[in-house]
């Protein structure tokens, strides 16, 4: 693919950037308006996976426990409820979002919308009824990434935004962000976060480089493998898997294997081309609106999406796996000369 025609197709997206990472380069650097990709954005659901990584980093300081940890150890409410299902979800069920509590995050019951407008948003998680064992469904629950912010807190002795500061913003050398918080003075473990692209790009680089960043262990490499590898199978309409607050996919991509000579049958004719199905997977941060991050280490590419427009897009995740991610696997997407 030429990046020329590239840029048409995230323009007709309405992409506001997009930065295109392999090896040790910038390939492709996309912008609606100049600047764009310099602009602190929300990122929406991306701050999930951020949180992810710090829950990571959390672990491995000893801070936090493992993930089998039950959840009710930071909150003894889940303890002294009449269903005992609550007293089986621990650390791994909430970063996995398989925790098992009645949740709709828009449709029906608008959770989300009614966790925001609660008085205390981790009460609120925590009041909610159950609908299934702990781990036995995967619902998308952005009160989950909550109750983990609230975790981390605790363990931490400080605000989140400071313990990114010291062990994940600071080494990424990230300088600027905004955080907001829940009533409680939380910071937003599921959304709400604003970063820029640039930003963006260096925390997929060290998901790409298994948690080092210029020779520093960031995000330990045992923690971090665990955490983007697939957990637990969406549910439709999603598609693929699901981590510790990162998603999971894969595609197969066509790759010229060989050129073969005609057979007796086909004397006379030119060289043909075989082509071969390769795997490639990918781990990805996802944000409402068209924010992602996109990791594919077996292209050793990152791939950043920001979107200004505020609707259910996946735009930029169709064009990623059609033509982005076939492009790099087979070596064709190359600067234009």
């Amino acid at each position: 693919m030429e990046f020329s025609h590239l840029a048409s197709r995230l323009a007709s997206c309405d992409i506001t950037s997009c930065l295109i990472h392999r090896g040790d380069e910038l390939l492709f650097q996309y912008e609606r308006e100049k600047g764009a990709s310099r602009e602190l954005l929300p990122i929406n659901s991306c701050t999930k996976s951020v949180l992810s990584a710090l829950v990571c980093i959390a672990m491995d300081k000893g801070l936090l426990p493992g993930p089998d940890t039950p959840a009710g150890d930071f909150f003894p409410v889940l303890l002294r409820d009449p269903d005992g299902r609550k007293r089986r979800i621990t650390l791994r069920h909430l970063l996995n979002l398989t925790a098992g509590f009645r949740w709709q995050e828009f449709g029906g019951i608008r959770s989300f919308p009614k966790m925001t407008r609660s008085p205390d948003w981790i009460q609120y998680v925590l009041g909610q009824p159950m609908a299934h064992e702990p781990g036995a469904v995967w619902t998308y629950n952005s009160g989950v990434s909550q109750l983990l912010a609230g975790i981390l807190a605790q363990a931490a002795g400080e605000t989140i935004a400071r313990f990114a500061e010291q062990h994940l913003f600071g080494p990424l050398g990230i300088e600027r962000y905004e955080w907001p918080s829940d009533p409680q003075g939380i910071h937003t473990g599921g959304f709400g976060l604003k970063l820029t692209a640039h930003d963006l790009l260096r925390f997929g680089l060290l998901y790409l480089r298994q948690g080092m960043r210029e020779g520093q262990v960031v995000v330990p490499r045992g923690l971090l493998l665990e955490s983007v590898k697939p957990a637990a199978a969406a549910r439709p309409p999603e598609r693929g898997w699901y981590g510790w607050h990162w998603w999971a996919d894969e595609i197969v991509a066509e790759i010229e294997a060989t050129k073969q000579p005609p057979s007796p049958r086909e004397a006379g004719r030119a060289d043909r081309a075989v082509t071969a199905g390769r795997r490639v997977p990918y781990h990805y941060a996802r944000g409402f609106g068209g924010q992602f991050v996109f990791v594919a280490p077996d292209v050793d590419a990152v791939v950043v999406f920001t979107r200004k427009t505020q609707n259910r897009c996946l735009a930029p995740h169709t064009l990623f796996r059609e033509a982005i991610l076939p492009a790099l696997a087979g070596g064709s997407l190359s600067p234009d000369e």
